[in-house]
């Protein structure tokens, strides 16, 4: 364990001017709080805090980080309180140690409202200062670093944690080296196998090559001595979990892969960066489609160098990263160069603009999530690094995680371009919203006042802030309709009873069934959460033990039928597959207990099984101009001859009467015909009539009629 004058000689050597007081008032306070606290590996506790600060000292960072790191369990393990760390400490170190304590906290398995709010904190924080999450990022990284002491389950509920939010967290405010080493570490635990294979092999590798990295670092040097340009360069072997995610993402075997070595040149400015890759390139030849230019288009963590892969020394495929100074000093330290002490004064607390982007995003992704796990999804959705560069008409650059589509650069941009996008054009040219972009697209969002995120947008786009976004507005369309069919409901029960509730009774029942409003109590009964025969019954308990009344089947259209129209496909109300009622039919709608409602043709025979329970029943209607506002699936049998030729001329004939054919199958065959079902898009009853009258008045046709099912 780094003892306490080591710990002040370390930050000390970077910065002179430090608190020395404040460290040795901090280290004190830490092992009298962690006292005989012991750690898994026998250890006692505080050497943990101890090594999260050294952590910290190889970034540089002031007096109030290592402060900070030394205190970060003591309120979450010990007795002291966040009162005694302001008065010890002062209110800054107090409320940095809090939002580290916030962030340990979102690991336990408690209640998720709380884990969400306190998360809100800290993204609230680090809005401010991102220094808790510095702090935590080493904390977490010493706790992999002995993860090995812990028991099998736990230490891989820990790696996978780590490897799906630290790991993305560490990359996103640039600290990489960070970041590679707790994926690496989350490999060893969650892949054993793999881990130790790779080992193995690059043990043998080892053997076989002799010193191989010192050998091609002297002729890298040769080469540059040659530019007249003033260098540093540093050679390394990669991780295991780097060469891993190669093999696996080119699907080769470790044979074939070539470039396991990295090399980094660091020169003094970018115009020195481009003609260090030059000479590169002249003296040895360049692996195609290899070369990453990060200069000029920098990662969105403010990444910038230049990467490109040779058949270097010794006729080795190598990977070469050219970067200037500073380059490589926001590449090293990432979110934390902001804080670390630098000769000639200090930077500026503050994230930058890109950082603060991105933190917003966070919070407007976590205030739209319906629980904490859908957040962790999106987030960690919106924080991966793979990534395509495209630009708006009017030149702006926008970043996207590779598999982004049109729908995630317009929420890129804005939210209300994302929530009024209809269409898109990529380079010119119209294409389908789920269009995977390219590095270099140029994209202009179409979009419309009347249109609304739709529930499929879900199924294509890539980014959290993107997915949140249509989930809220999902999530408000299909509450909005089980309000309205929960009244509907009640209103049935109702006038089946001969009754007439006034409003106040019904707000009497608010209080029992522990309810905000009215609203609130429509929901529950459309979800099935409360029975509408059970709000009957509360309201007039003479009606408890009436026999219920089957509902009539009838061709009528009741005046108060839900509007069939109004509700959503596929959100609050669903067409029954076993009927396919269309628009011209006489339609009935069944609760069906939280999954929307099902609309059924009057004449279905699967309304037999809800004859026992009539509160599920709900008029239903085709109002306003339904035909006209979308196709609806209805299906047909066709008899049809066994020759050449029938099958294209039934499609032409569908599609000739502006019919579109969702799926056909073939259910019978025989040397003279074979039986056809074909579900096909029409806007109405008389719609599918003129389909069905065209296709019987076709030679070869024997037979075509709708079907129910």
């Amino acid at each position: 364990m780094m003892r306490q004058m080591q710990l002040v000689e370390r930050v000390l050597s970077y910065d002179p001017k430090a608190r020395e007081d404040l460290i040795n008032k901090a280290y004190v306070f830490a092992v009298r709080a962690h006292g005989s606290q012991k750690r898994a590996s026998g250890d006692p506790y505080f050497s943990h805090p101890v090594e999260v600060a050294g952590i910290l000292t190889d970034y540089r960072l002031d007096t109030e980080t290592i402060v900070t790191a030394l205190l970060h369990d003591t309120i979450e393990d010990t007795l002291a309180t966040p009162e005694q760390i302001e008065q010890e400490f002062g209110p800054h170190i107090a409320q940095l140690v809090d939002g580290v304590t916030k962030l340990s906290k979102m690991e336990l398995k408690s209640d998720e409202t709380q884990q969400a709010e306190n998360f809100r904190k800290l993204l609230l924080a680090m809005s401010d200062d991102i220094r808790v999450l510095v702090v935590k990022l080493a904390d977490r990284l010493h706790n992999m670093r002995t993860i090995k002491y812990l028991r099998p389950e736990k230490a891989r509920r820990i790696a996978l944690e780590t490897r799906e939010i630290y790991a993305p967290l560490a990359e996103r405010v640039g600290m990489n080296d960070i970041k590679e080493e707790l994926l690496d570490l989350s490999f060893q635990v969650l892949d054993a196998k793999a881990w130790s294979s790779i080992d193995q092999r690059l043990e043998m590798l080892r053997a076989q090559a002799g010193n191989l990295v010192m050998r091609m670092q002297l002729a890298l040097q040769e080469t540059v001595r040659g530019t007249n340009l003033i260098a540093e360069i540093t050679g390394r072997e990669k991780r295991h979990f780097s060469i891993w995610r190669k093999l696996q993402a080119k699907r080769i075997t470790f044979e074939q892969l070539a470039d396991v070595y990295a090399f980094r040149i660091i020169v003094e400015n970018a115009d020195a960066c481009y003609r260090m890759l030059g000479a590169i390139h002249q003296r040895y030849p360049m692996v195609p489609d290899q070369f990453d230019d990060y200069i000029s288009i920098p990662k969105r963590n403010g990444y910038q160098s230049l990467h490109t892969v040779v058949l270097g020394p010794e006729g080795v495929r190598t990977e070469i990263q050219i970067r200037s100074r500073e380059m490589h000093e926001r590449a090293e330290f990432g979110v934390a160069a902001h804080w670390h002490y630098k000769a000639g004064g200090r930077k500026e607390s503050r994230p930058n603009a890109e950082q603060e982007r991105w933190l917003r995003e966070l919070l407007e992704i976590l205030n739209e999530a319906s629980d904490f796990d859908e957040f962790l999804e999106n987030s960690k959705l919106n924080m991966y690094a793979d990534q395509v560069f495209c630009f708006s008409p009017k030149g702006r650059l926008i970043q996207l995680p590779a598999g982004a589509t049109p729908v995630d650069f317009a929420y890129a941009v804005h939210t209300d371009l994302g929530d009024t996008c209809v269409g898109a054009k990529v380079n010119g040219r119209v294409v389908p919203l789920h269009t995977q972009l390219k590095n270099g697209d140029q994209i202009d969002v179409l979009t419309s006042s009347e249109q609304t995120p739709q529930a499929s947008w879900e199924d294509f786009v890539v980014t959290g802030k993107a997915r949140s976004a249509i989930r809220r507005t999902t999530r408000l369309r299909v509450r909005a309709e089980q309000v309205e069919v929960g009244r509907r409901m009640l209103e049935t029960t109702f006038q089946a009873a001969r009754r007439r509730p006034t409003e106040k009774s019904m707000l009497s029942l608010l209080q029992p069934l522990r309810l905000e409003g009215l609203d609130e109590l429509y929901h529950r009964v459309g979800t099935g959460t409360i029975s509408s025969r059970d709000v009957l019954g509360m309201l007039y308990p003479s009606e408890r033990s009436r026999r219920r009344v089957r509902p009539k089947r009838t061709t009528r259209v009741a005046s108060d039928a839900v509007p069939v129209r109004g509700l959503t496909p596929g959100v609050g109300m669903n067409f029954a597959t076993c009927c396919h009622p269309i628009p011209g039919d006489r339609i009935v709608g069944i609760n069906d207990a939280g999954k929307g409602i099902h609309v059924h043709a009057i004449d279905c025979a699967n309304l037999e099984l809800y004859q026992d329970v009539p509160e599920r029943w709900l008029d239903a209607a085709w109002t306003g101009d339904a035909s006209a506002s979308q196709n609806y699936v209805a299906r047909i049998e066709a008899e049809i001859a066994n020759r050449r030729g029938m099958l294209s001329r039934t499609a032409t004939v569908i599609a000739e009467l502006d019919g579109n054919i969702a799926n056909i199958s073939t259910n019978r065959r025989t040397d003279d015909f074979f039986g056809m079902v074909i579900d096909i898009e029409v806007r109405d009853v008389q719609h599918l009539s003129d389909i069905i009258s065209a296709l019987n008045g076709e030679p070869g046709m024997s037979r075509v009629e709708r079907v129910r099912g």
